[in-house]
């Protein structure tokens, strides 16, 4: 019985660090992959000439319970008609597995595109789309260097009180990983949120509906420690009358999209002083037509809702991963 509760409590100890300094340091190299390259390769998919585009090419990452297809009848519009390559990348069971499994995919997408472009690369993603890839930067330092704007839009940086409430029995993997609070979370944003030379746009609305709080910049969504230079604005900042919601910030939004082409046309994070007023009066962004909104929309919370019936359910969250500890 005494060598039971030994083993319990060390456990507990192995996976709840105190404060920051038990975490990995920023500069450890991260660890090899774990996840096949046959399955790395299959989720990676790129359009354009990643090297001699004048534009630099685009990562998109697309949010919890989707696929890429969320990105198709909107952003992939427009950076075609601009001439920008980009290349998707499809994270395991639509967004839902363990984060930390999903983050060896950007690992692998940014140094792959990086490779093949022979620059830096941009990289932009929806909510969970939004986060992950901060996972690699923080855990798998070479990726820095190949990553010069990284814009979030509606991301869940600190988590949110929705899956802390909808977690309360079993959940997918994820889901329990984005709840505030989580050891994912901790981990995550342990020691520093940003890393020098990348720019970080942060873009997020008082409405958002999962993403929860974010009423202002000390909400879920915004950065504030490290050396990266970050830009924290609010759709309502650009626009007081915007009713930007959760989804609509990440797919058809005018005001998410001006800020995000305006980070990665420009050097440094999104100015909302570059941006024309009349931003304001537009119903959605360029690259989104009005004859297919309505499908592409209704695609996109199709797959929000049956999503759960592929991901596996669980009452406790994945264990952080050896690598992510100092010892």
């Amino acid at each position: 019985m005494r060598l039971k509760l030994l083993l319990a409590v060390a456990a507990l100890v192995a996976t709840t660090p105190a404060h920051a300094s038990e975490f990995a340091p920023l500069e450890r190299p991260g660890p090899a992959l774990s996840v096949p390259l046959a399955q790395l390769q299959k989720a990676l998919v790129c359009t354009g000439d990643l090297r001699r585009a004048p534009l630099q090419p685009v990562l998109l990452v697309p949010g919890t319970n989707v696929t890429p297809q969320e990105f198709a009848w909107n952003y992939q519009n427009s950076f075609r008609a601009q001439g920008r390559p980009f290349c998707t990348i499809e994270l395991p069971l639509q967004g839902m597995a363990d984060i930390q499994v999903s983050g060896e995919y950007l690992v692998y997408a940014i140094r792959t595109m990086h490779a093949r472009a022979g620059r830096r690369v941009d990289v932009m993603g929806h909510s969970q789309g939004g986060m992950v890839p901060r996972w690699a930067l923080r855990f798998w330092p070479d990726t820095r260097a190949m990553v010069d704007d990284l814009v979030g839009l509606a991301p869940s940086n600190h988590g949110t009180l929705v899956s802390k409430a909808s977690c309360q029995s079993s959940c997918p993997e994820s889901h329990r990983q984005q709840a505030t609070g989580s050891l994912f979370n901790e981990a995550l944003n342990s020691r520093a949120e940003t890393f020098k030379g990348i720019d970080y746009t942060v873009v997020y609305t008082h409405y958002d509906e999962v993403v929860v709080p974010n009423v202002d910049s000390t909400g879920s969504s915004s950065l504030h420690t490290g050396a990266g230079r970050i830009a924290n604005v609010a759709t309502q900042d650009v626009c007081p009358t915007s009713t930007a919601d959760h989804l609509s910030i990440g797919t058809y939004d005018p005001v998410a999209y001006a800020l995000t082409v305006d980070a990665l046309d420009h050097p440094g994070p999104a100015d909302p002083k570059r941006l024309p007023l009349t931003v304001c009066a537009q119903a959605l962004h360029p690259g989104v037509d009005p004859a297919t909104f309505a499908p592409g929309e209704a695609e996109t919370l199709r797959l929000l809702v049956t999503a759960f019936g592929i991901a596996p359910q669980g009452t406790v969250e994945p264990p952080l991963k050896k690598y992510v500890f100092a010892r």
